[in-house]
This record gives structure tokens, sequence and C-alpha cells, in this order.
């Protein structure tokens, strides 16, 4: 029952964060997710309702890259993949939205990397 409820406030805690903010075409949200074992990030842009870039742990490209490292290593790997994606898309500052999550550890990690690959927030 400990986990639902966990679980539970978390998507209540992003709700919270959500209503005050939302991705723009110029200037996309960056939504992250995290699991026991991987860890997530898109851009998104809310007015279309499209997600314009992704990475993750479970990306083919970075599966290969993570294996074997911490998971706050793992973190600022995606961040850094995330970031130099948008930036070939054109995408150079976004809005950060934790998820829910602390803004520590893996959640804090991805954007360092984020931030070190060249985007603004």
């Amino acid at each position: 029952m400990a986990n639902k409820s966990r679980s539970i406030a978390r998507e209540r805690r992003h709700v919270r964060v959500r209503k005050n903010l939302a991705g723009t075409p110029s200037r996309p949200r960056l939504s992250v997710f995290k699991s026991v074992s991987g860890i997530y990030a898109q851009v998104i842009d809310d007015y279309d309702g499209n997600t314009l870039i992704s990475a993750s742990t479970v990306d083919r490209e970075l599966r290969e890259q993570v294996k074997g490292m911490k998971k706050t290593e793992q973190a600022k790997i995606v961040g850094k993949a995330v970031a130099e994606r948008a930036k070939s898309k054109g995408i150079t500052s976004v809005v950060f939205d934790r998820g829910g999550f602390r803004y520590t550890g893996r959640v804090k990690a991805l954007a360092d990397g984020a931030r070190e690959g060249g985007l603004q927030f």
C-alpha cells in the first residue's frame, strides 16, 4: 500500500507543478520521469501536444554508454543527450518540469547535464 500512496502523492505534486508552467513553441517544457531502473526526459510543446525530443537510459544509443554506471551518472548523460538533440533542432531554452520529484539526486544530475549541454532554464 505504501508504494501506491507514494506514487499518488507524486502525481498530485506533479499536477501542482504543472498548474504554473507550460511549454510554448518558443520555449518548450523539459519533462523528467524517473523509474526504479531508468530516467527519461522529453522536450514537449504543450500547445500542439507534441513531444519534440526525448532521451532516456533505455535509448538504443545511450543504453550501451550508461551500462555499469551509477544512476546519477546515467542521469547526467541523459541530460547532455537531450540538450544535444534539442540544440540540433534549434531549441536553446526550455522550462524545467521536475515531474513531482524532488530536485535532488538524479533529477538534479539530469538538469545539470542539460545545462552543461547548452540548454537554458
